[in-house]
């Protein structure tokens, strides 16, 4: 699902995106919850909706979640100090993840920045649009697990598990060396860093309340085949089929 709301500079502005791997059973609840999310965002109403079902044929590779832990933060300035601190321990350079700092700042990007870990280079063909994750999904019973876990720490929701889906996808790849995401949405202000190293870790209050600032990148190792990354992001289905503990 992709919404759109069209402004007075008729400039059409990002409002909400969704998808996810079902069985053909679950496609009319899923699908009216995508509409009604596209028409209940903090962004805006879309008056620009686009749904898309496809049936996957190829068998998805079967992965892990990440662990998921939270960090202590109270303030966008220590959240970026310790998003920065991370990913230089993930041997991330200081000047990629000033490039990132920078896109998630002006916050324009449709999709996710790919960027060298060593010489900041941003390798996605398109800048604006960015790159995509598509074809990744969660088996019912480790969405059940995965779930009941979130529970006891009070962060069941849709976005913190579609987020642990996506970054789970994206640290599978050999080539990743980490994920750095802040939320555009002008009423969520945690944000993340994600590694097979890691794991997932949430960082509460990264930006100001109301910001519409945010944005998503892939660190990656000098010498990656873009092209290859990018299919299996865009194209390879994924489903996680086991939770990993928490860290706490």
């Amino acid at each position: 699902m992709r919404a759109s709301k069209t402004v007075r500079s008729q400039k059409e502005i990002h409002i909400s995106g969704a998808e996810g791997l079902y069985e053909a059973s679950d496609i009319q609840r899923t699908v009216k919850s995508y509409i009604e999310r596209a028409l209940r965002h903090p962004k805006g109403q879309a008056d620009k909706i686009t749904l898309t079902i496809e049936n996957i044929k190829q068998s998805p590779e079967e992965i892990s979640a990440l662990p998921v832990s939270t960090i202590d933060c109270r303030s966008p300035s220590e959240g970026l100090e310790i998003a920065n601190t991370l990913l230089q321990s993930l041997g991330i350079s200081k000047k990629a993840v000033g490039t990132a700092f920078e896109l998630i700042k002006k916050g324009a990007m449709r999709g996710a920045a790919i960027i060298t870990a060593k010489k900041g280079r941003r390798l996605e063909p398109d800048k604006e649009r960015g790159v995509r994750v598509s074809r990744l999904g969660i088996k019912k019973t480790a969405l059940r697990s995965l779930s009941s876990k979130l529970s006891r720490s009070g962060i069941n929701t849709d976005t913190v598990k579609e987020a642990i889906i996506l970054a789970s996808k994206v640290a599978a790849y050999p080539a990743v060396s980490a994920e750095l995401c802040i939320s555009d949405d002008p009423d969520y202000i945690t944000g993340y860093v994600a590694s097979k190293e890691l794991g997932y870790l949430r960082i509460p209050n990264i930006k100001c309340q109301k910001s519409k600032s945010g944005g998503r990148a892939f660190f990656v190792k000098e010498g990656t085949d873009v092209q290859e990354l990018i299919n299996y992001l865009e194209r390879v289905p994924a489903i996680i089929g086991k939770i990993t503990l928490s860290k706490g």
